[in-house]
């Protein structure tokens, strides 16, 4: 997508980057295409982080715990205004929905490069955003129109359960729960307000009726001030652990031509309710009958925007940075067309045989996948210590290729060819996940993680005596402590061969040199 140098896209020549980790990498590499000066924040336990040596100029802006650093509303303004920054990027994650510190952003006299503080009022917060829409007459998945109240527990009961209790300001699994009857609703309630609270500095829950089996598929939409409004594609983010998408995909295998326009033009409903600009995602569930319903609305770019960057060839940042210096949307963005088939899988510090609990640790080891139509989004450094007081999200592997079955053979070689020593991840599921029937014929749902993986496959006396054999191995070379590591890898010499059963049902040994 080229950038056009005028008066109005030079004014956004200083950006300060709200975020930390891969995103803030992501985003300052498109601010150095874009001839523009990245400045990027960062707490003292990232002062060694790879986005602070990524961008052009960084700023400490307060102690590890987020709510001293990237959720300090003054902190990150202070910095913008020390740095002579003239417009703010929040990524995603942290403060990026919140309204409080986009209209911040612009009372300090700053360009905001997101959806306006208005959008976020109504549909970045998802109980709102029920609201909004169900006015519009757009099907949204039943459930509560006001903030769940243990104190009025009849709301609640109107509901029906199983229920999803979910966090009206932010995303990705955060304050979330499933409860299958009031006394569990009560018992989560506590919990999950401190979670959301934490996460977003927001404590407001709602409760929506739990539809299964279901397929959770989003749109992408950018639009401008000059009244543009494209959609994108869809992407498919059905494999999920604890409510949080684990791998996504455009197209989606669930979605036919006539589902895809009903989607699209529930979308622009969605975005007609506000002055919609900048780049957002609409979110649905489709059940079993093809039926589908609101979800919410990410009024900011996802953590998943890299697949339809590659179906679709354009850079969503460098769109939005436009669009919030008052730029059209180019042509080439109005006219896209999705081709191919595109694979997202995260990488995370997490132990899937532990229901993918976050875990803290060192890499010493990191071989990133390469070659054709593969693409990783990552912030790592060997020997840092990582903290756990952060998403535990490591990097992003993606794929393109002509169709799927060629995405998915494609996923399956770059996820051999990746190696990380010394600290647990989900590489070994993301491995295992590539071979199961299920996922290579597209037919699975948002239950599919926990049918088929459960706690992790049942192994064999044999396959038992290769994870410790792995684990002795991987901490004499990679000196990543007593802990086993949990999925045995080939080694020189081994009978266990890609390809093999036990190979497939274990994927490759998170920590092991070969």
């Amino acid at each position: 997508m080229s950038v056009r140098k005028d008066r109005r896209l030079r004014r956004l020549s200083r950006v300060l980057i709200a975020n930390r980790g891969e995103i803030a990498v992501r985003i300052a590499r498109t601010l150095r295409e874009m001839g523009s000066t990245s400045i990027a924040v960062y707490s003292e336990a990232d002062a060694d982080a790879v986005h602070v040596t990524m961008a052009d100029e960084a700023v400490l802006i307060g102690p590890t715990a987020p709510a001293a650093s990237y959720l300090n509303i003054p902190a990150l303004i202070a910095a913008a205004r020390a740095t002579k920054a003239d417009a703010i990027h929040p990524g995603y994650g942290f403060l990026s929905e919140s309204a409080t510190f986009a209209r911040a952003v612009q009372k300090a006299g700053l360009t905001w490069i997101g959806p306006t503080p208005e959008t976020q009022e109504l549909l970045g917060n998802k109980l709102a955003a029920r609201r909004a829409v169900a006015d519009a007459g757009v099907p949204i998945v039943p459930g509560l129109l006001v903030a769940v109240d243990a104190t009025r527990p009849g709301d609640a009961t109107e509901v029906g359960y199983p229920a999803m209790l979910k966090a009206a300001a932010g995303g990705g699994g955060r304050g979330m729960r499933r409860v299958e009857d009031a006394r569990q609703l009560a018992a989560a309630l506590p919990a999950a307000r401190r979670e959301a609270e934490a996460a977003f500095g927001d404590p407001t829950l709602y409760l929506e009726r739990l539809i299964e089996p279901a397929r959770h598929v989003e749109v992408q939409l950018l639009g401008d001030r000059h009244g543009s409004l494209v959609c994108l594609g869809e992407r498919d983010c059905s494999i999920q652990r604890r409510h949080q998408k684990l791998v996504e995909e455009t197209p989606s295998p669930a979605v036919d031509a006539a589902l895809r326009e009903q989607l699209y033009a529930s979308a622009r409903q969605v975005a007609g309710t506000v002055e919609f600009e900048n780049a957002a995602t609409v979110e649905f569930l489709v059940d079993a009958e093809g039926g589908h319903y609101f979800l919410e609305m990410n009024t900011r770019l996802q953590v998943e925007h890299g697949v339809t960057e590659l179906v679709t060839g354009l850079d969503l940042v460098a769109a939005q940075i436009l669009v919030a210096s008052g730029e059209p949307l180019p042509q080439a963005v109005r006219e896209a067309i999705p081709r191919g088939h595109a694979i997202e899988v995260r990488i995370y510090a997490e132990d899937p045989y532990a229901g993918f609990r976050p875990v803290a640790g060192t890499v010493t080891t990191w071989r990133l996948p390469s070659g054709p139509g593969v693409r990783v989004d990552e912030a790592v450094r060997t020997r840092v210590p990582l903290t756990t007081a952060y998403d535990p999200l490591l990097a992003k592997v993606m794929v393109h290729a002509g169709d799927r079955p060629a995405a998915v053979a494609r996923l399956r070689r770059a996820l051999d060819e990746m190696l990380v020593g010394g600290l647990q991840t989900d590489l070994g599921f993301d491995r295992w996940l590539v071979d199961q029937p299920g996922f290579v014929s597209g037919d699975y749902d948002t239950g599919f993680i926990t049918a088929e993986w459960g706690e992790g496959p049942n192994l064999t006396a044999e396959e038992t005596a290769l994870v410790a054999l792995a684990a002795e191995q991987a901490r004499a070379s990679t000196g990543a402590g007593a802990r086993p590591l949990r999925t045995p890898a080939p080694r020189t010499g081994s009978s266990l061969r890609p390809g093999d059963s036990a190979w497939a049902r274990l994927g490759r040994q998170d920590g092991l040199r070969r």
